[in-house]
């Protein structure tokens, strides 16, 4: 499985046929992937060329389904904050009505009574009196509230603007080749930790090196446009200018293998649903205030664990109600992130 031209000279009968009817291409040795992965690998073939591999496809790339639950998790937590939007907009609409409502009201009250004949001095004077918008203009009240009003707002805008120095939320750079997790992620279901290989090990998620897509591309699309830039840097010895999207300021220290490999965090609890992107951008604030709160309700998995038991038990001594998460075990305090 790792070698296919050993395969091949064994005289295995469907690797020699694979390897007539493609051609006689010689297929590259893979002696680092683990029979889980070649698994998968051929799960995935198998599903693209009969369609009723699918579930044998996600089963073995493992990560991305899980990731999605994740990321429906994360949508259902998103989708509070949008209904209320909706409600908001729906409450708008629905007074505007009411206000047009009224003033039609009013307008069709004035006419039957212009039209009556039986109506004195003081009530014909009162149908008739307009409202005194030049007095309302002139009033130091009304510009004084206006003045406070215009004062918070510019304070507002102010506040706002300083808060969002460094926040770059939302931030989505032209990539040098158009590449597409929706297609590699979503619809052809790659394991996350395939390209990026040190995402369960490592400080860092690692960038995919150009001969981590020539494993596939070699063999796949080899005449697209964007195949073939990586193929000239390849030729060039020269690396892809990937343009990096999530920048954590270096005061602060993060370890990407504590929180997926120890935490069991998915990929998707952070960079959201990556799987439907086309363009990679940064989904969450990243700031310190969302780290916090993400390390105060998050509890943490300490079973099979023996490092966690006295913790775990003077937790519950203090505070049985309150599940031990990873603000329990010291996650907020400053030395954790800064020092």
């Amino acid at each position: 499985m790792h070698n296919s031209s050993k395969v091949i000279a064994s005289g295995d009968e469907y690797a020699v046929k694979l390897f007539n009817d493609n051609g006689k291409q010689q297929m590259p040795a893979f002696p680092q992937l683990s029979d889980k992965e070649i698994t998968s690998i051929i799960a995935w073939v198998t599903s693209q060329e009969g369609g009723g591999g699918g579930a044998a496809a996600t089963a073995a790339t493992g990560g991305v389904t899980t990731g999605n639950a994740a990321a429906a998790d994360g949508a259902d937590a998103s989708g509070g904050g949008k209904y209320m939007d909706v409600l908001l907009i729906v409450l708008v609409v629905v007074l505007i009505v009411l206000v047009v409502t009224l003033a039609i009201i009013a307008n069709l009250m004035k006419d039957v009574l212009q039209g009556r004949k039986d109506l004195d001095g003081r009530d014909v004077e009162i149908l008739e009196q307009r409202f005194n918008w030049a007095g309302l203009y002139q009033s130091s009240a009304l510009r004084g509230i206006v003045g406070v009003v215009f004062a918070l707002v510019l304070l507002y805008v102010g506040v706002q603007s300083v808060m969002a120095v460094g926040l770059t939320q939302g931030y989505q750079p032209t990539q040098p080749i158009a590449f597409s997790h929706k297609i590699h992620a979503g619809e052809n279901n790659i394991n996350c930790a395939y390209c990026h290989t040190s995402v369960y090990k490592g400080k860092s998620a690692n960038i995919p090196s150009a001969n981590i897509c020539m494993n596939c591309h070699s063999q796949i699309k080899t005449e697209s446009p964007e195949i073939k830039k990586i193929y000239r840097a390849i030729e060039r010895k020269q690396p892809i200018q990937w343009v990096r999207v999530h920048n954590l300021p270096d005061l602060a220290y993060f370890n990407h293998s504590q929180h997926t490999q120890v935490g069991g965090i998915q990929c998707q609890t952070c960079h959201g649903p990556i799987q439907n992107m086309e363009v990679v951008y940064q989904y969450s604030a990243l700031t310190m205030g969302w780290c916090i709160n993400c390390h105060r309700e998050t509890p943490l998995n300490t079973k099979g664990n023996a490092y966690y038991d006295n913790l775990v038990k003077l937790h519950d001594k203090s505070n049985s109600a309150v599940p031990f998460t990873v603000s329990s075990n010291g996650g907020t305090e400053c030395s954790k992130c800064h020092y």
